[in-house]
Formats: structure tokens, sequence, C-alpha cells
């Protein structure tokens, strides 16, 4: 059994497909075909059923999935040291962050990063605060970040400080002229909002709560999956919202949208790394740009 056989095993196990596997790998459809084969073959097991022009995996191939995860894992973790001993030269780095991190915070950072050590790979996963949490339990990827808060007792957290958030209306709505006040109020617009486990859409459902009412009380017109779906749709008319200033700011400036005074509780961002893994030179290199001295996770 090798590394490269488990990976290949995950690939078609992950897609249920051969041929997308393989594409996704660069091999032929052959080789991916031949490397599962040997595996079943080697341990006189088989692992997938063929199902017409599908395959899906057997019981012994769910069981044996999760134990290739993590053999793959671990040489991940042996290869991060020995990027750690040749002096961060080369190597790579996995960050996942929600929305609104990933496209106005990280990318400066992710070049700093870059600009210190030219060769080492980022990649980054995009995806809602709870979606990200995920990845960074199930060691997919190697940093999160995030806008929500995350309870997970298995990954380590760190608060950073976030952004402003802002109601926002298209001209014309009323609260241009009467901003609302209290918690029967906000009922008097219909609203545009982020999907459920979105950080912003857990900020909205907070700010209702602080009112004492819950998102049932009021009329979502729109949920979207995306800041700037969100921000379109505001600007069209839809309806009232609240997001990051830093997703609003230039269509406030552009006056394609009305700022509506209403207190909203801070928001801060926040670090996500799982506390049973090493935490890599790398990665606390990557910390050292983010996180002030004294609030640095110890080694």
């Amino acid at each position: 059994m090798t590394l490269e056989q488990l990976r290949i095993f995950i690939a078609v196990a992950e897609r249920e497909h051969v041929t997308q596997a393989a594409a996704v790998l660069n091999l032929t459809q052959s080789a991916t075909s031949a490397a599962i084969a040997a595996l079943e073959d080697r341990h006189a097991v088989r692992l997938f059923d063929r199902v017409g022009r599908r395959i899906v995996l057997t019981e012994a191939g769910r069981l044996f999935v999760d134990e290739a995860r993590a053999v793959l894992a671990r040489a991940d973790q042996a290869e991060r040291l020995l990027g750690d001993l040749a002096g961060l030269k080369r190597g790579s780095l996995r960050l996942a962050a929600s929305q609104t991190v990933a496209n106005y915070w990280l990318p400066a950072l992710m070049q700093q990063f870059r600009a210190s050590y030219p060769g080492f790979a980022l990649s980054l996963d995009v995806a809602n605060t709870e979606a990200v949490a995920r990845m960074v339990h199930a060691a997919t990827v190697d940093l999160g970040f995030v806008e929500g808060q995350i309870t997970d007792p298995t990954l380590w957290t760190r608060a950073l400080p976030g952004d402003d958030l802002v109601l926002v209306v298209a001209p014309g709505h009323p609260w241009e002229q009467h901003p609302p006040r209290g918690a029967a109020a906000l009922g008097g617009s219909v609203w545009v909002t982020r999907e459920p486990g979105s950080g912003t859409r857990a900020v909205f459902e907070e700010a209702l709560a602080q009112q004492g009412i819950t998102i049932d009380a009021v009329e979502i017109a729109l949920e979207l999956p995306t800041n700037e779906a969100v921000r379109a749709a505001v600007e069209a008319g839809a309806g009232a919202t609240i997001l990051s200033s830093l997703v609003v700011q230039a269509s406030l400036d552009a006056g394609s949208l009305r700022k509506i005074s209403y207190d909203l509780p801070p928001r801060s961002f926040q670090i996500l790394h799982h506390k049973a893994r090493h935490l890599s030179l790398a990665e606390k290199r990557f910390l050292d740009l983010a996180v002030p001295f004294d609030e640095r996770r110890p080694a």
C-alpha cells in the first residue's frame, strides 16, 4: 500500500467517479482504476460496488476512507516538519476563510507572507463560517479565518480586530427619513440576508435578539449565498440588510446605498486551528503577521 494509492482511493471515494478523480489527479483513467484494483486485490477486499455507470463505496470502503485520510494527514504533517527543517524555503500553506475575511482582509496578509517566503504556495478555500470550521476540524486546511463565533472544543480560537457592520438600504427607502427604533420598527421593511451558517447572518440574528425578536418575526425577501449578491440586491431595492462596512463602502461612496443609523454589536474575526495538530513553523510565521505579539498562540 502506497500513499499514492491512498490519495487515488480518497479522490475516487469523494467523487464516486473514476474519470472525474483521474482528471483532478492528472492521471489516466486506466492508471486510476489500476491503483484501486491493486488495493482491492492486495487485501482481498472490495472497496467499491459498480452500480451501472456509477461506483459507490462498500461498507469496507466507508470504514477504510477515514483511516486513509488519517494516514495522509500524518504524512502531510511529516512533510511540513521537513519544510520547517529546510528553513521555509519551500512548502505549502492551506487556508480557509469566510467571505468578508477572504475577499477584503486576508489577500494582503497572504501577499506579505509570499513576499517573505516566495517558495511557499498558498491556497485559499472560501466558504461560510460553519463550513470553514468543519474544514479545520477535518484537517483539510491548516488555518481558518472566520467572522462568526465557533464553539467546537477541538479547535483553538483567537479573536482579531474585526470590522464594523452597518444597516444599509437603497436610496428612497423610508428608513432614510425615519430610521428604525426598537423591535417593531425592524418589521417595517423586507430584508435581504446571507444564508444560515454565515457570520453576517449570525450578527443579523443577534441584532434582532437584542431587540427581543427572532428571525421569524421579520420578512426575508431574499436569502443569498454571497455578500456581493446581497449588496447588489439591496442596491436594486429588494430590501434592507446588515453587511460589513468593507463590503458596502464603495457603494456608500457612490451613493447607490444609504447607511441607516442603528446600534449594532461589534464583530471580531476569529483564527481557527486544530488543537491536536502540530503548529508548523510556516503557520507560526503567518500568525506573526496577523496577531499582535502578546496574543500569539504558545508554541
